[in-house]
């Protein structure tokens, strides 16, 4: 039996204070809102109850950012997709936000399962005067564990993800486990098994001054990490700052994010980083 469920999260000021009303049907919620850091940025900790996603299961996650409203959005585990026979398992996000909203949309790793037909589709429609910080961290198979995604004999498996914001970007590809070229190949994978994204943009186009700054921070801290070799930072367009890496594993990865992720908050924001409870969990 397959699971669809869908979350509708609607974010807006009250007062000084940014509060959210939701809608669940199915399995997906989210926990009590949360202000560490004071009223004006509302955190929610987004959970699927299950645990996972199988083969024909579908979660619909639509989001809506009123004028002045702060969302940080993350998950107290993984996102697991598991093996699949047949269907694919979907997750879509499809988040809008308006002039003068910020969205943080922090999510912790995504694993893809040996076998798993799988979907994730992201697409951020952010106003003129929007902002947001986001990060896609996808493991393929279980590094931690040494369970690959593409041995020998379960090469069946694929995972497409699609990260849009339109008009400015879009990311889309499909890996699969039979693709030993893309997998290993120095202008591919090259053998690392952890692909992370994490991007800062703009519904309006940012100064020349400010994208500098905020890839020079990225980079001051790349060049002091351990994955300085494998990641990097760029502007394709001047509403998107991104940065990339690829790890052997999830932890040092999500490393590297967090620390650009905190120098971005108080470069971009002047807003000091207040890191969700359930990461120090």
């Amino acid at each position: 039996m397959s699971w669809h469920g869908h979350l509708n999260l609607d974010y807006r000021l009250d007062g000084e204070r940014t509060i959210a009303h939701d809608r669940h049907d199915g399995p997906l919620r989210v926990l009590q809102r949360l202000y560490p850091e004071g009223d004006r940025v509302c955190h929610h900790v987004l959970v699927h109850p299950p645990g996972g996603l199988v083969g024909g299961d579908v979660l619909d996650i639509s989001m809506q950012l009123q004028t002045g409203s702060h969302a940080l959005i993350t998950t107290p585990g993984a996102t697991r997709f598991y093996k699949s026979t047949g269907a694919e398992a979907v997750q879509s996000l499809v988040a809008k936000v308006a002039d003068g909203a910020r969205l943080e949309w922090l999510p912790l790793e995504t694993l893809a399962y040996r076998s798993c037909r799988a979907t994730n589709r992201m697409r951020f429609e952010l106003a003129p005067g929007a902002e947001m910080m986001g990060w896609d961290v996808l493991a393929l198979g279980l590094p931690a564990a040494g369970e690959a995604f593409d041995d020998a004999a379960h090469q069946q498996g694929h995972f497409t993800q699609e990260i849009e914001l339109p008009g400015v970007w879009l990311e889309r590809g499909t890996v699969r486990a039979s693709d030993a070229r893309l997998l290993d190949s120095p202008l591919g994978w090259a053998g690392q098994r952890v692909m992370a994204t994490m991007w800062l943009a703009c519904g309006s186009p940012m100064s020349r001054e400010r994208r500098e700054a905020l890839l020079e921070s990225a980079r001051t801290i790349q060049l002091a990490h351990p994955l300085s070799a494998r990641a990097g930072s760029t502007s394709p367009h001047d509403e998107v700052v991104i940065l990339r890496v690829l790890a052997d594993h999830v932890e040092p990865a999500m490393n590297l994010l967090t620390q650009v992720w905190a120098q971005w908050r108080q470069t971009a924001w002047n807003m000091a980083p207040c890191a969700p409870r359930v990461w120090r969990t």
